[in-house]
Order: C-alpha cells, then sequence, then structure tokens
C-alpha cells in the first residue's frame, strides 16, 4: 500500500505528462457507449432516491440492523479447517499395555486405515523415550498419515477414518492433521482443539467427575475425539516412616529416602577407566533383596550412631495400588476432558458443553473447570481484533475530519462503513456462517476499503459547490461524474478477490478465502449502496457542514439534470 501511495503520487503524474499530453483520448469529452448507459440508468435511480431521502436511509438502517442481528446467529473458531495433505491419529491403549500387544494393535489400525482410497502411507511411532520432552508410554502411537486429493473434502475422509477406527474394540483414537495438533497442544497442552481442564486435591474426586463432565459431553453434536487423560491403578510399593522408632535410633526421613533410593536405583560411588573410555561402578541392591516386600523389609540400613537395622523396624512396608500418573498446573492438581469438533462451529459446541457442564455437573468446593484449547485463543483474539477495529475506526475518522473539516461531513463518509458490513455478513452466511480471525481482519480491511468510496463523492460535491455549482446539482453532477472511477476500483478489486474467494478447501488458501470472501461481499454492497445511500444521506445532513467549509456555496438548489441522450 505504501509502495502504490508512493508510485501513484509520483511515478503517474510524470507517466500521464508525458504518455497523455498529446492523445486523443484526452482530448475527447464523449464518455464510452458503456458509461453513458450507465450514468443514463444511474440519473433515473438518483432522481427517485433524492425525492425520498427519509425512505432511503430507513430502508438502509433497516438493513444494517438486519446485519447486527445476524451476527449471534454466526459460529465462531479460531482459524478456518486446513486441508494439509495429511492427518496424525494419536491412539491410546490401557495403561500396561505391552509393546508386543501395542506393536500388534498398530498394525491393525494400519491396516483398517488403508481401507480409506485417499490414504497413500502410513508412519507409525509407538511410544516415547523417558528423557522425551512428550514422554509416553508404549501403551501410545502416532500415526503419520499421508493422503492424496480425490473428489471427497478433507473433513470427509477424517470422519471416515474415525468411524472406521471406533470399530477397533479397547482403542481410543484422536483423529486431526499434522500443523493442527501442534497448535493445539500449543495452546492448551493437549492435541485437540477443545481442552477441559479439572482442579482439585484429591485425585479419585477428580477422576469421578471428569467422568461426569465426559458423560455430559457425549451427547452434543459435533463432539468427535472424546477422552479423558488416562489414568489407572498401578502397583506401587509404599514405605511409610514411623517417626517415633525412627527417631529412636536418630533416623529421619531424608536418611530413610536416600537409602530406598540408592537400594533400588543405585549411587555411583567410583569410576573405572578401559580403553580410554569411564565407567561408573554403581552399587545398589542386588535383585533377591528387591523382589518380594518381605526381602525389602528385611534390609538393612545404616543409622548416624554407626548401628544397622531393618527397615521394618523403622517403617512400614506394603504394596498398594496408586494412579499410574499424577499431572499438575500451577501446582494444582488437574485432569483434562479433550475433543475435537466436526460438522459444527467451535464457538456453539462450547456454549452448549458450558450448559450441559453447568447443569449436570456439580463441583465440590476447592475444585473448578477451566475451558482452554482454540476457543479460549478464538476469544482473546476476538479481543484483540475488537480493540484494533475501534482504534482503526477512530484513525480513519481523524483523518476524514483533518481533510473535509468537518465532523458531520466526516461522518457521512464513514456512513458507508456499516453499508460495507451488510455485504459482509451476507457473505459470510452464504459461505458457512462460521465468522473466524480470518473474516474478522477481512471486515477491518473492508472498512478501510469502503471509507474511499464516500470520500470519493463527497470531496467532489465540496469540488463542484466551490466551482459554484448550487448545492442539489452538485450533488447530481458529482455523483454521475464519480460513478465510473467507483465502479472501476470496485470492479478492479473484485475481480483480483475472486480466485482467492473460490479457493474454499484448498490447500494453502485456508486463512485466504474467509477474508477475500467478506471483503469481496462488502465490496459490492457498499459500492452500490454507497452510490444510492450517500447522496439522498448528503442532502438531507450535509448542506449545513458543507456551506460552513465551502464558502462558495450557494443555498439555492438547482434542478436535476440528466447526462447527454444515448
Amino acid at each position: 500500500m505504501a509502495a502504490s501511495l508512493l508510485i501513484a503520487l509520483t511515478v503517474t503524474p510524470a507517466l500521464c505528462y508525458y504518455l497523455l499530453g498529446e492523445s486523443r483520448l484526452v482530448r475527447t469529452t464523449r464518455d464510452s457507449k458503456l458509461v453513458e448507459g450507465s450514468k443514463w440508468h444511474y440519473t433515473a435511480i438518483l432522481q427517485w432516491t433524492l425525492r425520498r431521502p427519509a425512505e432511503i436511509i430507513a430502508v438502509s438502517a433497516l438493513m444494517l440492523i438486519a446485519a447486527v442481528m445476524l451476527f449471534p446467529l454466526m459460529g465462531r473458531e479460531f482459524l478456518p479447517p486446513f486441508n494439509e495433505g495429511a492427518l496424525n491419529i494419536n491412539i491410546a491403549l490401557p495403561p500396561g499395555t505391552s509393546l508386543q500387544e501395542s506393536n500388534r494393535i498398530g498394525r491393525i489400525v494400519e491396516e483398517t486405515l488403508h481401507r480409506t482410497p485417499e490414504v497413500v502411507s502410513t508412519t507409525r511411532r509407538t511410544g516415547r523415550a523417558e528423557l522425551d520432552e512428550h514422554a509416553a508410554g508404549v501403551n501410545a502411537s502416532e500415526i503419520e498419515v499421508v493422503t492424496r486429493a480425490l473428489d471427497r473434502p478433507q473433513s470427509v475422509i477424517m470422519e471416515e477414518v474415525r468411524q472406521n477406527l471406533s470399530q477397533i474394540p479397547g482403542v481410543i483414537s484422536e483423529v486431526g492433521q499434522p500443523m493442527s495438533h501442534r497448535m493445539d497442544h500449543l495452546l492448551s497442552g493437549t492435541r485437540a482443539q477443545i481442552a477441559i481442564k479439572l482442579f482439585g486435591p484429591d485425585l479419585v474426586t477428580l477422576r469421578n467427575k471428569a467422568e461426569e463432565i465426559r458423560k455430559a459431553m457425549e451427547t452434543v453434536p459435533g463432539v468427535v475425539d472424546l477422552l479423558v487423560e488416562p489414568q489407572v491403578g498401578v502397583p506401587q510399593l509404599q514405605i511409610n516412616l514411623d517417626r517415633t522408632a525412627a527417631a529412636a535410633v536418630g533416623l529421619r526421613a531424608g536418611d530413610l529416602a536416600d537409602a530406598v533410593d540408592t537400594a533400588f536405583n543405585g549411587e555411583a560411588v567410583s569410576q573405572i577407566l578401559e580403553n580410554q573410555r569411564t565407567d561408573d561402578v554403581v552399587v545398589r541392591f542386588n535383585d533377591a533383596s528387591r523382589e518380594s516386600v518381605q526381602a525389602i523389609a528385611s534390609s538393612l540400613i545404616d543409622t548416624p550412631v554407626g548401628a544397622k537395622v531393618p527397615i521394618s523396624q523403622v517403617a512400614s512396608v506394603r504394596t498398594d495400588e496408586g494412579p499410574n500418573t499424577i499431572n499438575r498446573e500451577n501446582v494444582q492438581r488437574r485432569i483434562i476432558i479433550q475433543s475435537n469438533v466436526a460438522g459444527r462451529d467451535l464457538g456453539s459446541v462450547i456454549d452448549e458443553i458450558r450448559r450441559r457442564i453447568a447443569h449436570n455437573v456439580v463441583l465440590p468446593e476447592g475444585y473448578f473447570v477451566q475451558y482452554g484449547g482454540q476457543f479460549e485463543a478464538q476469544e482473546e483474539a476476538t479481543r484483540k481484533i475488537t480493540v484494533m477495529s475501534v482504534v482503526a475506526i477512530a484513525g480513519i475518522f481523524l483523518l476524514l475530519y483533518l481533510a473535509l473539516r468537518s465532523t458531520r461531513l466526516a461522518l457521512l463518509v464513514m456512513a458507508n462503513l456499516p453499508l460495507a458490513l451488510i455485504g459482509g455478513v451476507i457473505m459470510v452466511l452464504l459461505s458457512g456462517g462460521t465468522l473466524s480471525v480470518a473474516s474478522l481482519v477481512g471486515f477491518i480491511t473492508l472498512f478501510g476499503i469502503a471509507t474511499r468510496n464516500g470520500i470519493m463523492l463527497i470531496s467532489h460535491y465540496q469540488h463542484l459547490a466551490e466551482e459554484g455549482l448550487p448545492f442539489r446539482q452538485s450533488i447530481v453532477q458529482g455523483s454521475l461524474e464519480r460513478l465510473s472511477p467507483i465502479l472501476m476500483t470496485a470492479l478492479v478489486t473484485g475481480v483480483g478477490l475472486i480466485p482467492l474467494a473460490l479457493g474454499a478447501g484448498q490447500p494453502g488458501k485456508e486463512i485466504q478465502q474467509p477474508m477475500a470472501v467478506v471483503i469481496l461481499g462488502g465490496i459490492v454492497t457498499s459500492t452500490f449502496l454507497n452510490m444510492i445511500v450517500i447522496p439522498p444521506l448528503y442532502m438531507r445532513y450535509g448542506r449545513a457542514a458543507a456551506a460552513a467549509v465551502t464558502p462558495a456555496l450557494s443555498p439555492a438548489e438547482g434542478a436535476i439534470h440528466a447526462p447527454e441522450s444515448l
């Protein structure tokens, strides 16, 4: 835009001077047949609207009110669905599943995936290393699926994959796309569009309430890949210190913990050098001393006074069942209920989930729910874009006031913004009815484009008034003279946007298409309603303001003159 402005102010005048100075196009005063025909038809419309300003303004206001009332009916989402040409499928089996069993079921899943015609190849990874950033047990598998484009959209392919995987017993699957999964993980820590985080102190209560939330969500239309964070009981060895007995022999809790850690995990006590390679010498209990509760209880540990006592003398040793994992966030225990959305917009699904949870789930004191994922990011982005929109509109108004030297004239120019809003809203509804961050950016861009048409009209009205034309005649002549430039700029912009607006579902155009659709629809209504609504608005409310900034303006009204007959 900055380069375009620079070229328009420097290069274009020079080119016109050298190339159009003796051109026949400059000397001719007659419009083309197409332009003359357009002006002839527009004159009849203009005559009708100038005789009925109140009716035109009222109809425009009703259209604006209808467009505003349609906003709550629109769906809401963070970003439009991407078509990445690949799928990312997470498979979860019950914790404790062996690597061999997980590998066997993984092969069944891959064979099932290849039943879908669009699937080209699959790559599976089962489990992750303990030191991996996203460590996972061998009960979890991640499958990358490469797809090819056929006649079906990506959403239909994903739904078919979900249906096929749901037929495999004992498998919990989550179907998404690689980039979308990574984005979801960055937003909420989970690879799903919706992450409901339940916080509370007791693990059993957390698990029970999470199951209640899952049951409340499973009947919500649009919810797919519903999953409660896996958690099962696993055998654990519990050693509880008897503080009285430990104090009698001079032991502290830390001493016992260090002894048990050394017994099971070992401790490096020295190093050996062999073939220029250094290895640690680790001391720990032998296998026989660690394989039963009785062996562990009878194991001897050193006391600070140099004596040796069995662990059973200072602590109770027993086996029990405990959770396989305990997750925390901000020092609080939490469990996540996650899901994706298919067939509906994200905003309406979240709204219904909130109502279901509020109605069906009663949380004890100390327990609370947080909603995360794409919805949280969408709300934050909407707030920021709303603030930026207000700032942009205020900036536009300030620039118009400085250019026109009148608050009323600046407001008349900005009357084109709601006219553009009407077309943008209509096109959003026609293209699926879902409002995303991309659509909101399109509305901001549209407001800047729409203001241009009002400036072209009202500034030309003032120019003609300064040349001595009566007020009414300046409106008629100015509208006719600006008809061709306004239509041409709108047509050129619209033609440039058509390839993007028609690219729905095509890879790489997921963000551009909603923006283009909003801008294209807004340009259409802004252009045509601008030529119909702004003239009567200016005639009804702009006379005093125009007279104040245009000393040459005559209060007399001239007659309406049509252009030369065809």
